[in-house]
């Protein structure tokens, strides 16, 4: 079972609407990032409520107790460096995706995979996973309806029911 980021994205991250959502990735390589949030638990709680404000579903909004946890942990000296340091070497998803080169059909992933798409997900919008044919021989797509990009914390029923389905008898 699998939810995205997944293959199938390429250069459609480089258009405009993309674009919007996905600045946080070249910010994150910059040092600007960590003058801004590194050790400022409240800086980084504002950062992060962003995120999760404007990437969820239309219903779901953020609770206050699990920003504040989130602020805690990536609160302290260094923890915002090394929670962006995957982007600073070069793993974000723009430089994933210009670099995708979907595999000879024998190299498919073969596994049965069930995908819940989310609906409502900004940063990787239903209409991309028209793609997954070429990465998956056996992709079973389902619509996550009325979640956004969280699709543990927003769904987490229907999450933990595909990992169910997808489990041995």
């Amino acid at each position: 079972m699998l939810s995205p980021p997944l293959p199938g994205a390429g250069d459609r991250v480089l258009t405009a609407a993309a674009q919007r959502e996905f600045w946080y990735q070249p910010f994150h390589a910059l040092g600007l990032a960590e003058e801004l949030l590194d050790g400022r638990p409240q800086a980084v709680r504002a950062y992060l409520r962003h995120f999760w404000s404007h990437w969820s579903g239309p219903s779901f909004e953020p609770d206050g107790r699990r920003l504040d946890h989130l602020a805690e942990v990536y609160g302290p000296p260094g923890a915002m460096t090394a929670s962006v340091a995957w982007y600073r070497a070069g793993s974000g998803m723009v430089a994933m995706s210009l670099a995708e080169r979907a595999p000879a059909r024998a190299d498919r992933i073969a596994v049965p995979t069930t995908i819940l798409w989310p609906e409502h997900d900004p940063l990787f919008p239903p209409a991309w996973s028209d793609r997954l044919g070429g990465f998956f021989s056996a992709a079973e797509p389902e619509r996550l309806a009325g979640a956004g990009h969280f699709t543990p914390v927003e769904a987490p029923e229907a999450f933990a029911a595909a990992i169910r389905r997808a489990l041995p008898p």
